[in-house]
């Protein structure tokens, strides 16, 4: 887990205007950690987490591209099933409130068949602080506790589960 300075990228919601963006970046040699692209009528927003974010910035000032950046948090998170629940989980069981997440699985991040959850919080040093502490605590549990399992109850010819 680490923070990222995202940027958030307001674009006309017309054909190629997202291409163009992209091949500007592509140009200087930006590439992304995870990208999103939400749809907002007549306006499109490209939130995304450059490698490079200063070039990143240079090239959509030099596109005129109304802009803002923002710090996320980039969670590492597991290929399981439930794997980014548990994480919303432990943010929301401290009051911690999700404005925004988008998923990057896959890639070049070398996140053991993982992939990144980028979340938008409402107190940054807190999240970091409870994902770190749960993550630790998880990690010295053990991972693979499971319940109890429930006993097998016999009455006279037949099997019931209590």
């Amino acid at each position: 887990m680490h923070t990222a300075k995202q940027l958030s990228v307001s674009l006309v919601n017309k054909p190629g205007r997202l291409a163009s963006m992209l091949v500007a970046l592509n140009k200087r040699k930006v590439h992304f950690q995870a990208l999103c692209v939400m749809d907002s009528g007549d306006r499109g927003t490209v939130r995304f987490i450059p490698d490079n974010f200063d070039a990143a910035v240079q090239v959509l000032q030099e596109l005129n591209l109304p802009f803002e950046q923002s710090d996320v948090l980039v969670v590492e998170v597991a290929a399981q099933p439930g794997a980014f629940r548990r994480v919303c989980e432990r943010l929301a069981s401290e009051h911690i409130n999700i404005d925004y997440a988008y998923c990057s699985f896959g890639g070049e991040s070398g996140v053991r068949g993982g992939g990144l959850a980028v979340i938008r919080v409402n107190d940054l040093s807190k999240a970091q602080r409870v994902l770190a502490e749960n993550g630790n605590h998880a990690r010295r549990r053990g991972r693979t506790q499971l319940p109890a399992r429930r006993p097998i109850r016999v009455r006279r010819g037949a099997e019931t589960e209590v």
